[in-house]
């Protein structure tokens, strides 16, 4: 008896696991202008709306390209790019494609990509994966950025 429901509970937990097989993934992420050219959010940084960005997975032996999916931004610079399909054996990166803002479309070489885990099947419960948010430069930093880098760096010039 107690076999019998060992092997009833391993076929349940087995249904229960391909409940979601078919429906897609959800990866949310944003998209900023780094307004004073710093690496990293700010106060001062604004979020894009309109930008495009791609979600890509690679085979893992020969990095060839698997799968790509592109998706904007909206009115907050957010994403939510759906993502067909399990991905589990391969790497899956968040990228971005392009900046509908004149004087900020250099992509942040350090904030450029992010990984994504693109499976249901690596022990986290929810389907909702977050990426890193990713960033490109502004031109020319705004007014005022020094007073600002000064507070988060904590430092004082020589005057």
């Amino acid at each position: 008896m107690a076999g019998f429901v060992v092997v009833c509970s391993l076929c349940a937990s087995g249904a229960c696991q391909r409940t979601h097989i078919g429906q897609p993934l959800p990866h949310p992420g944003r998209v900023y202008c780094d307004t004073c050219r710093c690496g990293f959010e700010t106060t001062a940084t604004t979020y894009i709306p309109g930008a495009t960005v791609r979600i890509e997975c690679k085979y893992r032996n020969t990095l060839q390209l698997a799968y790509s999916v592109e998706g904007e931004t909206d009115a907050t610079g957010t994403y939510n790019i759906l993502v067909e399909d399990d991905h589990e054996d391969q790497i899956c990166e968040s990228v971005l494609v392009s900046s509908p803002v004149n004087d900020c479309k250099s992509a942040d070489p350090g904030r450029k990509r992010a990984n994504v885990v693109v499976t249901r099947y690596n022990g986290v419960v929810k389907d909702k994966h977050y990426a890193n948010n990713m960033g490109f430069f502004k031109d020319q930093p705004l007014a005022g950025c020094e007073e600002l880098l000064k507070q988060y760096l904590n430092y004082d010039q020589p005057e």
